[in-house]
């Protein structure tokens, strides 16, 4: 997907809504059944009643991996479910080098199909870039998270007393490939939204931590709208 595809698909349905997709078995309805084929139909049943609304849809990789070898049959047929002109967003968190990265960027684009994966920046250019790589892929870098535990490092500050999420932006918009990032920024942190703007104006935010982690959506959308 590339990014103005994106960008009708949020001007048509006048929203930004990114659903999450985290099954977990315990939590499926018994009517659904049991097992893979039951979190597959749950998963097929909660896109068919969002897709008028939602512009993108984000199964967090590790609830799948958690159901052993079928549980990346239904990674896989979950992202075909999602339909055409909503980004595919596998959230899976890497962060290697080298090879490594490269092979982490194959699963997540060409085995799963996902259209963007979330990536950890802690060790650097080398462990993006291989990501960048890939021709109308996206790579969501950790900015800010909304986790309690975010600021334990992303707030740490240097002389000048710029914190290290700051710096970790400004970083990453000098890594070639870099208009193929987005930046996860937590809802429970929108006081900082204005200042991230400043320094990343243009690019897509994922925003998770609205509702039940204390996110404000008005907050939010006050300080972080860019101009598509």
């Amino acid at each position: 997907m590339d990014r103005q595809t994106l960008i009708n698909t949020i001007r048509a349905k006048q929203s930004f809504l990114c659903v999450g997709l985290d099954p977990d078995p315990a939590r499926i309805p018994a009517h659904l059944g049991s097992g893979t084929e039951a979190i597959l139909a749950f998963n097929r049943a909660i896109i068919e009643a969002t897709s008028d609304l939602a512009v993108a849809y984000k199964p967090n990789v590790a609830f799948y991996e958690a159901l052993g070898p079928e549980g990346w049959n239904v990674l896989s047929e979950t992202m075909k479910a999602i339909p055409e002109g909503c980004l595919r967003i596998a959230d899976a968190k890497r962060g290697d080098i080298g090879n490594t990265a490269t092979r982490y960027a194959q699963a997540a684009f060409e085995a799963w199909g996902a259209d963007a994966v979330t990536v950890a920046p802690y060790m650097g250019r080398d462990s993006v870039e291989p990501f960048l790589a890939f021709k109308d892929k996206f790579t969501i870098l950790l900015g800010l998270t909304s986790n309690k535990g975010g600021l334990d490092f992303q707030g740490l500050t240097n002389n000048e007393g710029t914190p290290l999420y700051q710096e970790v932006l400004k970083k990453a918009l000098t890594w070639r490939g870099n208009e193929n990032l987005m930046f996860v920024v937590g809802a429970t942190k929108a006081e900082y939204f204005k200042s991230i703007r400043e320094i990343a104006p243009d690019h897509f935010l994922l925003v998770p931590g609205v509702g039940a982690q204390g996110g404000n959506l008005e907050d939010v959308c006050r300080h972080g709208l860019n101009k598509d």
